[in-house]
């Protein structure tokens, strides 16, 4: 069975939803995949003069006809509609998406950030929150509009896990996931660095040889259990600083990063996800 045949790429026809497309049919031609477009049409946002000359719920029926003219119409040479569905919803986009991608069963949403320049307000943003909120895989990119995807010939990711019990469902997805679309997996691992007092670096290297070491050790067992064999990475420091350089000096087209299954303002959204989504080079699939 395919680990990825259904895609769900919601669209709110922004610059950034035509950039993100180029990604989305990547995905959709590596794993062959089915894509289903999705619009989550808000009928709150009803200005003042609206309601006052006509009844809301005519306010609301065209929104939606207007809506589902503009989902149809909407990137068809890419996705031309007898092959990729388009889903209307309305209410609040993300709880709808959300709820789309588990009610229909998708195996992947794609969507860009949006958060521009402004990128310390991601957390605020419906992608954000659908990264909280959804059971399934995200990849989100922020810079959908300044960098192309990858060539189908180039593929490799990278796969970074904290060995919290949570590391064995993230190496597993990406083990699959490299298997399937025949890429280059390599793993990644950030240990602390030894604090700087006392001040001697010789005990600072043995410490992070010893950390090193016993992280190899651990990433060794967990792929002999799950039968993987893919290059080990450990890098040293603040696990967002150290794994966003790692990142940096590689030539990979997406880092993956696991997710709390457990949603909520104790859950998902202390994750460090959102800090690496928000600022990472490339796409970042958090499962």
């Amino acid at each position: 069975m395919a680990v990825i045949s259904k895609i769900l790429f919601p669209v709110d026809f922004s610059p950034s939803c035509i950039a993100m497309s180029g990604y989305v049919k990547r995905a959709a031609t590596l794993f062959g995949a089915k894509v289903s477009l999705a619009h989550v049409v808000d009928l709150m946002s009803h200005n003042a003069l609206e309601l006052y000359v006509r009844p809301a719920p005519d306010i609301s029926e065209e929104h939606l006809e207007i809506g589902q003219e503009k989902l149809n119409s909407f990137l068809t040479r890419e996705f031309p509609v007898r092959d990729c569905p388009r889903l209307l919803a309305f209410g609040d986009a993300a709880t709808e998406i959300a709820k789309m991608a588990k009610e229909e069963r998708f195996d992947l949403i794609i969507m860009p950030t949006h958060a521009g320049k402004y990128r310390h307000m991601l957390l605020g943003s419906t992608t954000s929150k659908v990264l909280n909120d959804a059971d399934c895989p995200v990849l989100t990119s922020q810079h959908a509009e300044t960098i192309s995807p990858r060539p189908l010939a180039h593929r490799e990711i990278l796969c970074a896990i904290d060995l919290s019990p949570h590391s064995k469902r993230v190496l597993r997805f990406a083990s699959e996931i490299a298997k399937e679309a025949q890429v280059k997996l390599t793993i990644i691992h950030a240990v602390k660095a030894r604090k700087p007092l006392p001040a001697d670096p010789a005990l600072d290297g043995v410490y992070q040889l010893t950390e090193e070491r016993a992280a190899r050790r651990r990433i060794g067992e967990l792929q002999r259990a799950m039968g993987a064999d893919a290059a080990v990475r450990i890098v040293a420091g603040d696990a967002k600083g150290a794994l966003l350089e790692a990142v940096l000096q590689s030539d990979a087209d997406v880092l993956m990063m696991g997710r709390s299954p457990q949603s909520g303002a104790f859950g998902r959204m202390r994750d460090l996800t959102y800090a690496i989504a928000r600022d990472s080079p490339y796409p970042v699939l958090s499962i």
